[in-house]
């Protein structure tokens, strides 16, 4: 059908405007407009539906390339505002050619997903249909399980050695682990849990969910500039992330070319921990008590030690009362790359609410997931150090965790961890 468009909407450019755009307009101003002149009201009135709306924002077509990068997506990918963290068990039988084709299938829904195309055939269930890609990626692992179930055993990597334990963990291990690990992120809830049921429905009969976390940010366009996010504390986390401008930035958080084994070769290795925090304790302290803490200012995330959030921590910096402006127990001080031998990881977390506890508190925290080359390079000595001296450990309390290899990204008419289960 034809679009009926009104001349009395063409604007002074001579591009002409159809009346759903303009009615969409006038919707998006307010009240106000909408009684603006009589022949401006009637024109809307009249409006026809025939055409497609515009889109508010670009933000739910926004998309990231499932083959764009060497790294899988989801790695170096900005935040997004929802995320679903998944293990699956490979089911008693399946065997390396059935996990093969798992990843196939996996790779195909993601990237078309992705795109912002439906799933496979008729098989939608079209919780997104109206939506964009919305800055969707989905981020595949394997955990150290995974290569005794597929006869893999002498190409697993050293780096996926268990981690150690530490003082302070309280680990359920039926959420921790897994023999394959996928991460969601999307700027669009139903987008972000329309991959999730794609996934699983594709598992079929292979793979079985082990277990499932659901993860939030800020949305992007919340703040007028773009910022550091905070966490359920309120205080601003990630500053001191190494940056990609940072010249020992691929060292740190992606497999050298050189390394074992080659499968890896511009992989990553994701830690990740399901952190509660004491909200309910923390919010008990006044703001100067949780700066001291922290170590840094609530409001802005600058440094005891003085300048913006920005501005280098100057662990030596003595205050006007003859003390250390940052204390010894400070949680950047503990966790400072200078307090452990220039160990430093990407974090690129969630943070969660899964309701309330029965003592009323709320079951509230930090899905933390840490990309590192090494994790006994890079998580582990760090960790260690927190668990023995960071001040803010009182206040977390760790209750699950994995250890995840993360190959590149799947190759042009391959899939994700094709060198490995066929090489």
């Amino acid at each position: 059908m034809t679009e009926e468009r009104d001349p009395a909407a063409t604007p002074t450019g001579g591009v002409p405007v159809s009346r759903r755009r303009l009615l969409g307009t006038a919707g998006a101003v307010g009240a106000t407009g909408l009684v603006v002149g009589g022949a401006a009201g009637a024109a809307t009135a009249e409006a026809v539906r025939e055409d497609a709306p515009t889109a508010l924002t670009s933000l739910g077509g926004t998309a990231v390339g499932f083959r764009a990068e060497r790294q899988q997506p989801g790695i170096t990918t900005p935040l997004q505002a929802r995320g679903h963290l998944a293990a699956f068990d490979l089911a008693p039988g399946a065997d390396r050619k059935a996990a093969a084709a798992l990843l196939r299938r996996w790779s195909a829904t993601a990237e078309r997903l992705m795109a912002g195309e439906p799933e496979a055939g008729d098989g939608d269930t079209g919780i997104a249909l109206d939506a964009g890609p919305s800055s969707l990626t989905v981020t595949f692992g394997f955990g150290r399980s995974f290569f005794g179930r597929t006869g893999l055993t002498d190409r697993m990597p050293e780096a996926l050695a268990p981690l150690p334990d530490f003082s302070a963990d309280a680990l359920d291990p039926r959420r921790s682990n897994g023999d394959l690990w996928v991460q969601i992120g999307a700027d669009d809830a139903l987008v972000a849990f329309h991959a999730l049921r794609a996934l699983q429905r594709e598992a079929g009969d292979t793979a079985r969910l082990r277990w499932q976390m659901n993860g939030f940010n800020r949305t992007p366009g919340a703040t007028a500039r773009p910022m550091t996010a905070r966490n359920l504390m309120g205080q601003v986390d990630g500053t001191n992330n190494p940056k990609p401008a940072d010249p020992d930035f691929r060292q740190r958080v992606f497999v050298g070319d050189g390394a074992a084994p080659s499968w890896m070769a511009g992989g990553s290795y994701a830690v990740v921990r399901r952190i509660r925090m004491l909200l309910d304790s923390w919010d008990h302290l006044s703001l100067a008590q949780q700066e001291k803490v922290i170590g840094r200012r609530k409001k802005d995330g600058a440094p005891l030690s003085g300048g913006t959030e920005h501005t280098p921590v100057r662990l030596d910096k003595i205050s006007p009362e003859g003390v250390l402006a940052i204390a010894g127990d400070a949680h950047v001080r503990v966790a400072a790359p200078e307090s452990n031998q220039g160990a430093a990881m990407l974090r690129r977390p969630f943070s969660y609410h899964d309701g309330f506890r029965p003592d009323g508190a709320p079951d509230a925290g930090l899905l933390f997931i840490a990309w590192q080359a090494d994790p006994m390079k890079g998580f582990v000595p760090v960790q260690r150090k927190l668990d023995r001296g960071d001040g803010l450990s009182r206040f977390l309390r760790h209750e699950a965790s994995g250890l995840f290899a993360v190959p590149p990204a799947a190759e042009r008419g391959s899939y994700v961890g094709a060198p490995l289960l066929e090489g």
